[in-house]
């Protein structure tokens, strides 16, 4: 008789497991079992009862022949933000681009306006319905950035606003150097010293990460550079917003500082994948977000050959990606990036978990691990993009605990 559990997942088709190195670690007629909210056991079905004791009031889910995976872990989000920016969808549509939207009042600086006119209760309240969303779609960790208040106490309202109580595991980034606020039109350095002086300090004990937006119309190579140190020496892991607009140097920077991930990289250079390959970074691709925007797409071929971790993440943000589901993401990955689909769902998994430094805890099916998964209405993990356009996703476990039940979100969470 092995270990007592408290749940029990069984009669799972496809039991995707991600245990192995760039494979899926598929089990068919699979099963798996937790306590405490930790897989203690996985495996085939037909093992399940030499291996572990399922008492009469342990929590029993049955697959019933559906596809199981882990819970998505979206590595790069906006959570949190004010207002709306469909106009400018509408105005791309007509011709317009990226900067010529920034320049005429549009872009970062709309929602900075519309985050810092909102209170935190509604600012809280707008991270809830979203975070119902993502985990609708499957989506059991993400990342949250701030970078829409761009001041000490906006910032701070941010972090507040996204650590609103809900069962999805939340990691939080400083994005404080997103972009220049209007207050400081002209003075991009002083701006950038209020970040490393004043705001960094003061929030760094909050969050895991430290980002910034180092490209064509952003910040330079150097500012990011003062950026990325400072957070650094507060105990702050570095991420980066490199090379969507333009080749600008970012993913070097990336690279030399050691960062977890660096972020977009439409247009790395093949030096830039060889240093992210000797070094570690993780690249992490938004496809959503060349989709939206007309542009090309991230070489992740050439990553993937390299033997750079990818990740795949939604980019949700209210002005280039306003998707909340990785599902779509994955479909794009494979028809416009050339992933096969283990590939790409292992990029939504194992991949984003690593982009996170969360490879440890989430992303695979393994004992140990968070029980974080997922169950499909379908029955092969190719379905997801395949069959696109809609949410595959009909249940969701958090720790142990439904999340989603039939599709329908079960109310309740803890503070992240």
């Amino acid at each position: 008789m092995g270990a007592a559990c408290d749940l029990l997942l069984r009669g799972a088709g496809e039991l995707v497991t991600m245990s192995t190195p760039r494979g899926l670690g598929v089990v068919p007629d699979g099963a798996l079992a937790a306590r405490g909210g930790r897989i203690i056991w996985a495996g085939a079905e037909a093992d399940l009862m030499a291996n572990v004791d399922v008492p009469g009031d342990a929590l029993v889910i049955d697959a019933e022949g559906a596809c199981v995976l882990p819970g998505f872990v979206d590595a790069h989000t906006h959570l949190v933000f004010g207002g709306e920016r469909s106009g400018e969808y509408a105005a791309r549509l007509g011709g317009a681009g990226y900067l010529e939207i920034q320049a005429a009042g549009g872009g970062i600086m709309a929602t900075v306006r519309g985050t810092r006119a909102a209170s935190l209760e509604q600012l809280s309240a707008l991270a809830h319905k979203r975070l119902d969303s993502f985990v609708r779609c499957g989506t059991t960790t993400l990342e949250a950035k701030t970078g829409y208040g761009l001041s000490l106490d906006d910032e701070r309202r941010m972090l507040q606003a996204a650590k609103t109580p809900h069962a999805t595991r939340r990691v939080h980034t400083l994005l404080a150097a997103h972009s220049t606020p209007e207050e400081y039109a002209g003075r991009d350095d002083e701006y950038i010293s209020l970040v490393c002086g004043e705001i960094l300090p003061a929030l760094a004990a909050e969050a895991r990460f430290v980002d910034v937006f180092c490209d064509q119309g952003a910040f330079t190579v150097s500012q990011s550079r003062r950026v990325l140190e400072a957070g650094a020496a507060l105990g702050l892991r570095v991420k980066m917003h490199a090379e969507e607009l333009a080749h600008t140097g970012g993913a070097a920077l990336a690279a030399e500082l050691g960062a977890v991930s660096a972020d977009h990289l439409i247009f790395a250079s093949a030096a830039d994948i060889a240093a992210f390959a000797a070094g570690g970074t993780s690249a992490v691709l938004l496809p959503g977000t060349s989709y939206t925007l007309g542009m090309p797409y991230a070489p992740a071929r050439a990553m993937l050959e390299a033997g750079v971790n990818v990740a795949l993440a939604t980019d949700f943000n209210p002005g280039t990606c306003y998707c909340e589901n990785l599902q779509v993401v994955i479909s794009l990955a494979c028809q416009q990036m050339r992933l096969t689909p283990d590939e790409a769902v292992y990029a939504a998994t194992v991949g984003g978990a690593r982009a996170l430094g969360l490879e440890a805890e989430a992303g695979s099916l393994e004992v140990g691990k968070r029980c974080d998964f997922i169950l499909l209405d379908a029955q092969r993990h190719e379905e997801l993009p395949y069959h696109f356009g809609v949410n595959l996703v009909t249940d969701v476990v958090i720790g142990g605990a439904l999340a989603v039940a039939g599709g329908a979100v079960i109310a309740g969470g803890v503070p992240q």
